[in-house]
């Protein structure tokens, strides 16, 4: 940036100051913690005076009965919820793309919409309340069609999938907008054209539709890939329990039992490390896929 420049912007550089400050107190500062991954932490010497152990923390991460399973279940259920967020949002967008009556449209996009607001800890309240087996209104449901009680939130095999149907309930309707937004930008003479060629509905969202989205699709599935190992701890942490760790227990949880449940600071913190430095590569990585795919830039 040249001087001449920067003396025509300066103001709106200060502007800049506080989410600087703000970001460098919350974000920056506590990073010295990770220092503790290091160290045998003793509380009452705190960080600077523990003990060293260099990568022990680590080694015993590695050999930690289970830690297997717990990586394998994180990225089981964090690549489901990836594909259930789009296709779901995707498929609602093109079906609601389809609608004419504006009010029922704006009425239907408003409704799927809301549980993107609403706290993991409200709707773990919800959720065990209509899973139950024993009163729970779906159960209620299945009853009636002679289908025995389902224990959603307390069956290895039932939980993993129970996680990503209701994460992708609360968020498509977020994602959904966005999509919708991406097929405002679609010219309405390519759809004129099909017509013309005698294409209908189906064949316009095949040959004019989904190459229009397919822009933003790209966007949004490679910005994704960073969070492969973020399989969502407000909701897990808010609906598991001891008889589902085997299939629903993710690095998240771990880090929250080591470090707070059995005060083992320097495994969690290990663990907590090394998963944000493969976020970090990941994240790199899906941003260099989306710049090179879909010319998605920050700067």
């Amino acid at each position: 940036m040249t001087i001449k420049r920067f003396t025509k912007e300066w103001p709106l550089h200060l502007l800049l100051i506080p989410g600087v400050l703000i970001a460098f107190v919350f974000s920056y500062v506590p990073m010295a913690g990770i220092s503790i991954a290091f160290e045998r932490f003793i509380p009452t010497r705190g960080i600077f005076n523990s003990p060293w152990v260099g990568w022990n923390n680590f080694k015993l991460m590695m050999d930690y009965p289970g830690i297997d399973r717990i990586m394998l279940n994180t990225i089981y259920i964090a690549v489901m919820k990836i594909i259930g967020g789009l296709l779901v949002p995707i498929t609602v967008a093109i079906l609601l793309n389809e609608i004419r009556k504006e009010v029922f449209k704006r009425t239907v996009q408003t409704l799927v919409y809301l549980p993107h607001f609403l706290s993991w800890v409200l709707l773990g309240g919800i959720l065990i309340d209509i899973l139950s087996p024993s009163s729970g209104i779906i159960n209620q449901f299945l009853g009636w069609f002679g289908i025995k009680p389902i224990f959603f939130l307390g069956s290895n095999s039932w939980f993993p999938y129970t996680l990503v149907i209701s994460d992708v309930w609360k968020e498509f309707g977020f994602s959904t907008i966005v999509y919708l937004a991406a097929l405002t930008s679609i010219n309405p003479s390519l759809y004129e054209a099909s017509e013309m060629d005698g294409a209908g509905r189906w064949k316009q969202t095949w040959h004019v539709t989904l190459p229009g989205m397919l822009p933003i699709i790209v966007l949004m599935a490679t910005l994704s890939v960073g969070n492969i190992l973020n399989a969502g701890f407000e909701q897990i942490f808010n609906l598991y329990g001891p008889a589902v760790y085997e299939s629903g227990d993710i690095l998240d949880t771990f880090v929250y039992r080591m470090g707070f449940e059995q005060v083992h600071y320097g495994l969690a913190t290990a663990v907590g490390l090394l998963k944000s430095v493969v976020s970090l590569v990941l994240l790199s990585m899906s941003y260099a896929m989306a710049y090179r795919f879909a010319g998605y830039r920050i700067f």
